[in-house]
């Protein structure tokens, strides 16, 4: 699993740079690969991502396409939180986390984000007594967690 998160955060360091300077505005969120060829790149943009959007962006990353497979999808309900500043503006609200490694015995945790700063998040943890901190080097997938509300 190692292997896959560091080349997910590779692709998404160069995906990133390419996108973000060729469509002003558009936010890569995240890569996840699907597959040894295949990945899913999530992207937002303040005016929301629409099919035209997600072309634009599919176009961009053409050269990716001799190599890879390649999706293009908005954020959806479950949300990939990723940066600082994705946990930061979604304090308050559930997220699942999993880890690297372990921390306090576990790699999954599902619960409230009471609080995120530059280097981890809080997370008031199901079935944990006290929030707990994790650091962000450590995330390998941050989602919101879907709520009848947000669907």
């Amino acid at each position: 699993m190692a292997d896959v998160h560091t080349k997910e955060r590779e692709l998404e360091r160069q995906i990133s740079q390419l996108v973000e300077r060729s469509i002003p505005g558009t936010e890569v969120l995240a890569v996840e690969l699907i597959g040894p060829e295949r990945f899913c790149v999530y992207i937002d943009h303040p005016q929301g991502v629409d099919h035209a959007l997600c072309q634009r962006v599919t176009s961009v990353l053409d050269p990716l396409r001799r190599t890879y497979g390649i999706d293009v999808s908005s954020p959806g309900s479950e949300r990939p939180l990723r940066k600082p500043e994705h946990f930061r503006s979604v304090v308050g609200k559930r997220a699942a986390v999993r880890t690297s490694q372990e921390i306090g015995g576990r790699k999954r945790f599902r619960g409230e984000i009471v609080d995120a700063d530059e280097r981890s998040v809080r997370l008031a943890a199901e079935a944990a007594d006290e929030p707990i901190e994790i650091p962000y080097d450590s995330i390998v997938r941050g989602n919101l967690i879907a709520t009848p509300e947000s669907r």
